[in-house]
C-alpha cells in the first residue's frame, strides 16, 4: 500500500496504522471516504465546540470570504477583528482590556510570555524568570515548550529551552504543597520573576490532571501579593469545557494575561488571542519606537478567522449551549460512577465536559504501551478517542446526543478488558 507523503503530528509513522481519510463531518460525527461514521468524542483535539459544520459559522465564513480574506494587520484593521475584540473582552475577566491576535494556542502562549518579560524590560526593571507547574503543557514552540513539563514531548530540545521554576501539581486536590512552593519562591526573590503561567483547573496533555478552584484562587492571591503577573492558559479549558465559559471564573480569578485558541472559532479555523491587562499594554505604549511589542505572524487578525470567532460567540448568545454542557456533564458523572467500580480502573475524574478514566497499567505516562492498543480498539468500534497513555478521556462537542455519548462509554467499558 502506498502511503501519503504527509508527515502527521504526534505520529510515529514507523508503527502507526494508515491514516483514516475523512470526507465530511456533521454534528459529533466524522464521515470517511468510504461512508463509515465515527463519533468524534474528543472534539478533534479539543477544538470543536458546537459541532462540525455548524451552519451559522459556515455562513459567516462564506460571507466574509466574499468581502475580505486577509490584510496586513500592522497599521490596518477591519470590522470582524474589532467586533471580536470587543465581544471577547466583554466576556473575559474585567482585568483584561486589550486583545492581541495570533494563529494558535502555542503562539498565544509565546505572546503572553514575551509580553510579560518585555513589559518588565520596558519598565526598566528586567525580570526573566517564569514559574510553571509540573505536568503542564503549553504548546510546541520553544517558549511554550520551555514553560511546559520536561519529558518525552521536549526531551530532544531540552538543552535549548530556557530555565523555568516549576512548582508541584496539587495531587488529589491537596494544594498546600503547591502553594507553599510558590510562596517560597516568591518570598525569597520575587524580583526575579516576570510571571507565573498555569492551565486553570485541568492540565490537558499532562494527563487530564485536575485540581479545585480554591487552589487556583490562592495561587492568584500569592502572585498578586508579590507583584508577579499571572498568565492563564485557557487554550483548552476556555469556551465551556470546564462548565463555565472560562475556567478561571470558577475561582473568581482575574489574570493579567489570558491565552485562548481551540474553541475560539468553534474549531473551524486556526486562531489564537492573548488578552492583556491595561498595565501590561501601557508598558509598551510610548513615543519610543524601541518599546514596541515586536511580535507578529503573517496571518495575525485574519478576517475570515475573526468572522468565524464572532459567529461562535453569537451562538453562545442565541442557542442553548450551556444546556448541552450541563447534559454532557451529568452523563459523564453517571458513567464515571459505574466505571470507577471496575477492577481495571485506578481512578476517575471530571471537570465540566471533561471526563478522564485512569487505568491500572504496568507503565504510565504518554508512552504507556496500553495507549496505542486502546486507540486502535476505539477506532475499530467507530469511536474517536485518543488516550493519553493509560488515561482515557472524553471531551465531546456540546451537540453530542445522549445516545452518542452512551455509545462512547459502552465502547470504553468493552475496552477495559485490554487492561487485564
Amino acid at each position: 500500500m502506498t502511503r501519503s507523503r504527509i508527515w502527521h503530528p504526534f505520529t510515529q509513522h514507523g508503527s502507526a496504522p494508515a491514516e483514516i481519510s475523512v470526507a465530511r463531518a456533521e454534528g459529533a460525527r466524522l464521515i470517511t471516504d468510504t461512508g463509515r461514521t465515527i463519533i468524534d468524542a474528543i472534539s478533534s483535539w479539543w477544538v470543536i465546540t458546537h459541532g462540525h459544520g455548524h451552519p451559522r459559522i459556515v455562513r459567516a465564513i462564506r460571507e466574509q470570504a466574499q468581502k475580505l480574506e486577509q490584510v496586513i494587520f500592522a497599521g490596518f484593521t477591519h470590522g470582524p477583528a474589532e467586533r471580536l475584540a470587543q465581544n471577547l473582552l466583554a466576556r473575559a475577566p474585567s482585568s483584561l482590556k486589550h486583545a492581541f491576535f495570533s494563529d494558535s494556542g502555542s503562539t498565544a502562549v509565546e505572546v503572553a510570555v514575551k509580553m510579560a518579560v518585555g513589559a518588565w524590560h520596558n519598565r526598566g526593571k528586567p525580570r526573566h524568570r517564569i514559574i510553571a507547574m509540573e505536568h503542564a503543557y503549553h504548546g510546541d514552540m520553544f517558549g511554550a515548550m520551555s514553560v511546559g513539563h520536561r519529558g518525552v514531548f521536549n526531551a530532544a530540545w531540552d538543552p535549548m529551552l530556557f530555565e523555568v521554576s516549576f512548582i508541584p501539581f496539587p495531587e488529589s486536590g491537596a494544594g498546600q504543597r503547591t502553594l507553599d512552593a510558590l510562596e517560597s519562591l516568591l518570598r525569597r526573590d520575587a524580583d526575579r520573576f516576570a510571571a507565573a503561567i498555569f492551565e486553570p483547573l485541568v492540565l490537558g496533555a499532562g494527563g487530564m490532571k485536575m485540581y479545585p478552584p480554591a487552589v487556583l484562587e490562592r495561587i492568584a492571591q500569592i502572585c498578586r501579593h508579590y507583584g508577579v503577573w499571572l498568565i492563564l492558559d485557557e487554550v483548552m479549558t476556555g469556551f465551556g469545557r470546564t462548565g463555565s465559559l472560562f475556567a478561571c471564573e470558577q475561582a473568581k480569578v482575574a489574570p493579567d494575561l489570558m491565552c485562548l485558541s481551540k474553541g475560539l472559532t468553534g474549531g473551524f479555523l486556526p486562531m489564537g488571542v492573548t488578552l492583556a491587562s491595561a498595565e501590561i499594554y501601557d508598558a509598551f505604549y510610548s513615543d519610543d519606537r524601541a518599546q514596541t511589542f515586536f511580535h507578529s505572524s503573517s496571518y495575525t487578525g485574519n478576517a475570515i478567522a475573526c468572522a468565524a470567532a464572532v459567529a461562535n460567540l453569537e451562538i453562545w448568545d442565541s442557542e442553548p449551549v450551556m444546556a448541552g454542557i450541563t447534559s454532557i456533564a451529568r452523563q459523564h458523572a453517571t458513567a464515571l460512577e459505574k466505571l470507577a467500580r471496575r477492577r481495571q480502573v485506578a481512578g476517575v475524574r471530571q471537570t465540566g465536559t471533561i471526563a478522564a478514566v485512569e487505568l491500572k497499567a504496568g507503565d504510565s505516562g504518554y508512552l504507556a504501551q496500553l495507549g496505542p492498543k486502546l486507540n486502535a480498539f476505539y477506532l475499530e468500534h467507530d469511536v474517536l478517542l485518543r488516550p493519553l497513555g493509560n488515561v482515557i478521556y472524553v471531551l465531546p462537542p456540546y451537540c453530542t446526543s445522549a445516545a452518542e455519548l452512551m455509545r462512547v462509554y459502552g465502547v470504553i467499558d468493552e475496552s477495559l478488558a485490554l487492561a487485564g
